[in-house]
């Protein structure tokens, strides 16, 4: 595998634990508020390579005890899941954050993964509006983890236009069960689309109101703002 970068400590990407955190290059989505957006749509060399990556993580064990794979979208390159064997093999808790759209590339990972974020960016409905008309892969991703046996949270960043009330009442249905659920804030700044860069996020009052319809369907709901 290659790599677009590799944030050598994160406090707050991987729950209760000091993590490394390496980034992907590519995506098969185009989500227009991304802020990873170079990484996605012409990714540039400097690359890291999977021997250089696991040099620089062994040399930080006694700092880090755990590494997030994140993007960009990892499930769209073939080695994720021996890469993340690797990492288990060095004592790694290993988390992924993904979209959900390659859940077949999921299932094999799923033996070497700690735990993984999904991010259900909006109801299946307006998956238009971010590059796909496909979503029956992403549920198919949110039921296999609902079943399965690793610790997992969906997640949504709070996108005025991208998310409202009615969507959010449907990500609830879908995720219905499921035991972890966190609403991030959007930030504005430098994002994909020019549309997003300024765009006004919701109050907090909006996202505490979301929050607590979907306390109806979730068992844990947290806020990150």
């Amino acid at each position: 595998m290659k790599f677009s970068g590799l944030q050598k400590t994160s406090l707050i990407d991987y729950p209760d634990r000091v993590a490394a955190v390496l980034f992907t290059p590519g995506c098969n989505l185009r989500c227009p508020y991304c802020y990873n957006w170079r990484i996605v749509v012409n990714p540039q060399p400097p690359f890291l390579n999977e021997e250089a990556a696991l040099q620089i993580l062994d040399e930080r064990k006694k700092y880090v005890d755990a590494v997030v794979v994140t993007g960009g979208e990892p499930t769209i390159h073939k080695e994720l899941p021996r890469f993340l064997r690797r990492l288990k093999e060095r004592g790694f808790a290993v988390k992924l954050d993904t979209n959900g759209l390659n859940p077949t590339v999921l299932e094999e990972c799923l033996p070497y993964l700690d735990y993984v974020a999904l991010d259900l960016k909006t109801s299946p409905e307006k998956y238009h509006l971010l590059g796909t008309e496909e979503t029956s892969a992403l549920l198919k991703t949110i039921e296999l983890l609902k079943a399965g046996k690793v610790e997992y949270e969906f997640r949504t960043t709070v996108v005025p236009k991208i998310v409202e009330e009615a969507d959010i009442t449907r990500m609830g249905e879908i995720a219905k069960g499921a035991k972890n659920y966190a609403l991030q804030q959007f930030i504005p700044g430098d994002t994909l689309s020019e549309e997003y860069k300024n765009l006004q996020p919701y109050p907090p009052d909006v996202l505490a109101g979301f929050a607590e319809m979907l306390r109806k369907y979730v068992g844990n709901v947290v806020l990150r703002v």
